[in-house]
Formats: C-alpha cells, sequence, structure tokens
C-alpha cells in the first residue's frame, strides 16, 4: 500500500491509498503533529501503524465518526487542489482555517443538521462579516458536503440545502468601516511619499482607477495606453506556494468576467504613468546588469532597482504609512473612495460598476450608494428647486 508523510508550514500529515470508490481515489490526509508527531520519523511512524491498522482492520475510522475537520483536509486534497485554481485553493483554506475549523471542526459531519449550520451563518452574518464573506462560507460548506453525500458516503443528504443567508438589519457598512479616505488624509499620503517611493505609482492608480491590489501588480505597459489613455484590465498578480511552502508571484486570469475590462483615466494619472516610464528607463541604465529586469513582463509597477512590487509589498506600505500618519488606510479604500468619490458627483451607477469590476450594477448600489450623503442632499435640492415654482 502506497503511502507517504509531508509538512506544511509546522504540522506534519500522513496520507495513503484506500482503494477507489466511485470511480474516485480515495487518499484521506490526517494531521500526525495532532498525534504527537514533531518530526518526519515520528509522523512516519505514525503512517506505518495507521497503515497497519487500515490492512487488519479495513478503515483508519469509523466513517460515521469523521470530523468535519478530517473531512475538509481530505476534501481540500482530493478536490480542491486537483479540481480547482491554486488560488482558490489558498482562498479556501484560509477561510476553513479562519471561519469555519474553529466554529466547526470538531463536530462529525453526521452531527452537521441544518440547525448548527444556520446557527453558525447566522453567527456569522451578525458579527458583521460582507455579504460576499458569508456567500464564500456558504459555498465552501455546501460544495463540501454534497461530496459527502456522493461519492464518499458519510451522510444521505446535504444539511446546506436548508440553510440561507440572512438580511443583517442591523445596519449597513459606513465610511468608516470601509476606510474611505478624505481629501485631507489623501494629501497627507501623498505628501509622504516621494516618486521614487515604491508605493508611489500603485497608491495613484489604485486612487485614479479604482482596481484591486492583484490586479495593479498584474499591470504591464502593453496594458496602458496613452494616447486613448485607458488601462487595460486582463490579469492579476496571484501568490502561489510552492513544494517548499515559499509564495511565488504568478499572473493569473481576473476574478470573473466582468474583471477584463478598459478604464479611461485622466491627465494626472498620464502626467504620472509617463514620468514613471521615463524613471525606469534611467533606472535600467543606473543599475546595468544589476538591474532585476524580468524577461517576460514588463510589470508597471517596479521598486527602483527593477524588482515588480507585489501585494505583499503594497500590503506592507500601506500598514506602515497608517501607523506613521495614524490614518486608518489600507489599499483596498482607495478602490472604495475611488468609488464614492465617483458617485457623489453624478457618475452613473454602471458606469462605476464597469471601472470597478463587479458583475452586477445592483452590487455596486447595495456597497456604496448609501454612504453618499451629498447624493441624499442633491436630491433634495433638486426637488425644493422645483416645488419653489409651484
Amino acid at each position: 500500500m502506497k503511502g507517504g508523510v509531508r509538512k506544511r508550514g509546522n504540522t506534519w500529515y500522513y496520507y495513503f491509498d484506500m482503494g477507489i470508490v466511485g470511480g474516485k481515489r480515495i487518499r484521506p490526509e490526517y494531521s500526525a503533529t495532532a498525534e504527537g508527531a514533531h518530526t518526519k520519523a515520528e509522523a512516519e511512524a505514525i503512517l506505518r501503524r495507521k497503515i497497519l491498522e487500515y490492512e487488519n482492520a479495513g478503515t483508519v475510522f469509523k466513517p460515521q465518526e469523521i470530523t468535519l475537520q478530517d473531512f475538509l483536509s481530505f476534501w481540500m486534497e482530493e478536490y480542491v487542489d486537483l479540481k480547482l485554481e491554486p488560488n482558490t485553493y489558498y482562498n479556501y483554506e484560509a477561510t476553513i482555517k479562519n471561519h469555519i475549523l474553529p466554529h466547526l471542526g470538531k463536530y462529525k459531519v453526521k452531527s452537521l443538521t441544518p440547525h448548527v449550520l444556520q446557527q453558525f451563518i447566522n453567527l456569522k452574518t451578525r458579527e458583521g462579516y460582507a455579504r460576499q464573506t458569508l456567500s464564500i462560507l456558504i459555498g465552501i460548506l455546501s460544495k463540501a458536503l454534497k461530496h459527502a453525500v456522493y461519492p464518499y458516503k458519510y451522510i444521505k443528504e446535504n444539511p446546506m440545502h436548508y440553510v440561507e443567508l440572512m438580511k443583517d438589519k442591523s445596519r449597513k457598512p459606513t465610511r468608516e468601516d470601509l476606510k474611505i479616505q478624505s481629501k485631507e488624509n489623501l494629501r497627507l499620503i501623498n505628501g509622504d511619499l516621494n516618486e521614487e517611493h515604491p508605493f508611489y505609482l500603485p497608491f495613484h492608480i489604485g486612487l485614479h482607477c479604482g482596481i484591486r491590489v492583484g490586479e495593479v501588480c498584474g499591470l504591464k505597459w502593453k496594458h496602458i495606453n496613452f494616447e486613448e489613455m485607458t488601462l487595460e484590465v486582463e490579469q492579476q498578480l496571484v501568490g502561489i506556494k510552492d513544494v517548499n511552502g515559499k509564495i511565488q508571484w504568478q499572473p493569473r486570469p481576473p476574478k470573473s468576467k466582468a474583471g477584463y475590462r478598459t478604464i479611461p483615466f485622466g491627465n494626472a494619472l498620464a502626467e504620472i504613468l509617463r514620468r514613471a516610464k521615463k524613471r525606469q528607463l534611467e533606472n535600467r541604465l543606473k543599475y546595468g546588469e544589476f538591474y532585476k529586469q524580468d524577461s517576460e513582463h514588463d510589470y508597471v509597477c517596479k521598486k527602483e532597482n527593477g524588482e515588480h512590487c507585489t501585494p505583499s509589498t503594497i500590503k506592507y506600505n500601506t500598514r506602515k504609512i497608517s501607523e506613521k500618519l495614524n490614518i486608518s488606510f489600507n489599499f483596498h479604500s482607495l478602490r472604495h473612495t475611488h468609488a464614492t468619490t465617483l458617485i457623489e458627483n453624478g457618475a452613473p451607477v454602471k458606469t462605476v460598476q464597469k471601472r470597478l469590476g463587479h458583475s452586477r450594477a445592483a452590487v455596486t448600489e447595495d456597497r456604496y450608494v448609501h454612504l453618499t450623503e451629498k447624493m441624499a442632499r442633491d436630491a433634495a435640492n433638486i426637488f425644493d428647486s422645483f416645488a419653489q415654482d409651484i
């Protein structure tokens, strides 16, 4: 019987083949560290013992006793890792670790009733998580437990069929929640940066175009059209762990079909981009053979030595600026600021939707329109002007 051990982070895991069920090869993976293994040798010893138990008894656990934590570990390796995009795998992994396992991990799969699952989703709703986050939680649990029904046959029915996403009537996110920046804050941030700073260009692209951090990092100079003054979004930079657990940043398609878009920009950003391109050519000459030019990707956002900016670089800089200036600020707040500024100044919601890459205008409207107090006041003033002539 084939099996093996591997280490992810500080945890050792063991796995082995259990044959084929319903046309699918079953190769569950378990935490050896949870059973006391802290070295490769100890993990291998546990593996040998579990293989012996399986060969003698036919299983290493009673199927009806498997916990959600063990099942999700198996499901992630045997379905998500092989079927879905690497970025999806790591997003699922983080969501399961941070949200699902702390509340539901120790439940036996057979004990996950609609009542238990609905209470979990309602708890997350009351904690104020965004509707998108809640939808992701429901999606992961629904898909995983669907496979628990078939082909794995741990349960007879998917309890997530009866779970609903409730509306949180308490409140909608405020400008403070979304960290929407005032003009004063934006001036402070811009004043703290010079054109050589690695965050200067990402800051202005994010503010002027409202694109996501991965999309900013994925921009190449071929995506900038100076004649039309447009920016093309057709990829994002995504961190993918290699076999050693180190993150490698690679270009990947946008999050959805709506993510492919062309965004017009104005003279201010055009001038910033022209100066940046000229400065990069000068830096290339300055550094010579030590310039870290990427032979495959001519990214827009680079450090002085030619090394391209990654989402990690940008998030680090936003954190340092936030601490230094005592401003509640992150990169995504530029996107929120961009959207609300456009809507407050009369841009149609449909136009803002296309710039942001939302799949539906309703998403844009639900997220931002309630924040724009200026629109409500403008509407009152318009009608007041009309009523004076009656």
